[in-house]
């Protein structure tokens, strides 16, 4: 029997997942609620050099993650896809843009 109050899933990620975070600051969760509340979208995204702590041997911890926002989600009726967006570092995108291309004279 669903439960009437939905859970607070950007907090059940942050938890999850803070713990694993070289740069805990770079986490970055967005959550949106669709189709009469019935599905929720995750997105989430952190430092690259932090991805494979997050994914694990095989995407075994990712897995893992989502099973637990999938049993939070099947109690109050609702499906929920967590999507990991491409988390470049800051810092290393804005010093790749500085770059300019070696040009090589004969």
């Amino acid at each position: 029997m669903p439960s009437s109050s939905q859970p607070n899933y950007p907090e059940l990620v942050r938890f999850l997942v803070q713990p694993l975070l070289e740069s805990p600051q770079t986490l970055r969760i967005d959550c949106e609620t669709y189709a009469g509340e019935q599905r929720v979208w995750i997105r989430l995204s952190f430092a690259s050099v932090d991805k494979g702590r997050v994914f694990g041997r095989g995407g075994r911890t990712i897995q893992a993650i989502r099973t637990v926002l999938a049993a939070a989600a099947l109690d109050v009726g609702q499906q929920v896809h967590l999507e990991v967006l491409d988390g470049r570092d800051s810092t290393a995108a804005a010093s790749a843009e500085v770059k300019k291309p070696v040009i090589k004279r004969r």
